[in-house]
């Protein structure tokens, strides 16, 4: 496979010349205007950030990459999927409500905004996933499926799971519905805290295979495992936090998980990724808080190869200086020496196994010719 086209620009300005526009010169000069747009939907993936959290995406680079759509004829939303876990983002009003928390709105990025798994997270359509090692027919938000055009634009930071967050991890985990986040988050099946089970049994509603049974005057829920398949819509159909899974992947196979999920996401239409490499923050944005920069802002990438911009703006971070006092420079302190920022700031992760294996499926590759744009 030929080397893929990544392309770069520094955080650099002039009186003339802002940070919002630079974005646009960058997307434009790696190619994304030849995709056709004319009247077709795009689906611009995002994080909106757990509020408390203040290192994701400013809304105006959104309405930058929104405007350059809206002008060749297309349809942006911007989008992202619920989560999982306890927060306040795992249903649609209060994702929506953090989103114009931080900022996000139609007026300040030039486009609606649709969480594309609906009110409950349990809006989805199974994708299969050819080749798929672990999954092989993937849950995705139903709206992301349903454009015509998938745009990444991700926020590079960080990961104590996977030991950054790029490209693959912004398409893969966040266009996973609820169930489809347990499924690249968890083996096993869920269980119910009784303490916190309030009885209402919107859980047995979601269940196809009558594994949820009530017990007792206050109509305790019970998973029978023999009949659960693990699919995790009991998790997104509880508003009490009652139903979770404990059964931790290890973060390798996290890793080949969220590549698997990136493929049902990518494949059969055309797609472009964007990442930011800027407060570059040691963990992920679903943090409700975001500690000090590992590095120095390095730039702006884009690319139409996912893997081969992730590869590069991992590159790029190691070759920069280590931020005094930061988490990373704690732990180089405390003598962790792996020779990668990242895998250094979360001992343990390996963020290549997940580009190594959506190389494998076909996605793209690590190969890449860095192209700077001024």
């Amino acid at each position: 496979m030929q080397p893929s086209k990544v392309y770069f620009t520094n955080m650099r300005t002039s009186y003339e010349n802002s940070l919002p526009e630079k974005l646009t010169r960058l997307i434009k000069k790696a190619g994304i205007e030849t995709i056709d747009f004319a009247d077709r939907f795009v689906a611009i993936k995002v994080h909106f950030g757990e509020p408390g959290n203040l290192s994701f995406i400013r809304p105006n680079f959104a309405y930058a990459v929104a405007e350059v759509i809206r002008a060749r004829g297309g349809k942006p939303f911007l989008t992202d999927c619920n989560t999982l876990y306890t927060g306040s983002r795992k249903n649609a009003l209060d994702h929506l409500e953090a989103a114009a928390r931080n900022g996000f709105s139609s007026v300040s990025t030039g486009c609606q905004i649709i969480i594309a798994d609906g009110l409950k997270g349990l809006d989805e359509a199974l994708v299969p996933v050819e080749g798929g090692k672990h999954i092989k027919q993937a849950k995705i938000g139903q709206a992301i499926m349903d454009a015509d055009i998938f745009v990444s634009l991700t926020h590079f930071k960080g990961h104590e799971g996977v030991g950054f967050g790029g490209a693959l991890k912004n398409i893969g985990m966040g266009s996973g519905s609820r169930a489809g986040k347990m499924e690249q988050h968890c083996d096993g099946k869920p269980e119910v805290d009784s303490a916190l089970c309030r009885g209402c049994r919107q859980c047995g509603k979601q269940c196809a295979h009558g594994a949820i049974t009530y017990h007792g005057e206050k109509r305790i829920a019970s998973i029978d495992h023999a009949l659960c398949v693990g699919c995790g819509r009991c998790i997104a159909a509880c508003n009490f936090d009652a139903i979770s899974n404990e059964g931790g992947n290890s973060d390798r196979i996290l890793g080949e998980k969220i590549a698997e999920y990136s493929l049902a996401v990518l494949q059969n239409r055309p797609s472009f990724h964007i990442n930011l490499v800027m407060q570059v923050s040691p963990n992920c944005d679903c943090h409700a808080e975001n500690d000090m920069p590992i590095i120095p802002d390095v730039g702006m990438f884009a690319s139409f190869d996912p893997v081969a911009l992730d590869q590069a703006c991992a590159d790029a971070c190691n070759r920069q200086p280590v931020m005094p006092n930061s988490q990373l420079a704690d732990h180089l302190a405390a003598g962790e020496h792996h020779h990668d920022h990242f895998t250094d700031s979360a001992p343990g992760t390996d963020w290549t196994v997940a580009l190594a294996h959506a190389e494998e499926l076909g996605i793209g590759t690590r190969q890449y010719e860095l192209i700077t744009v001024k």
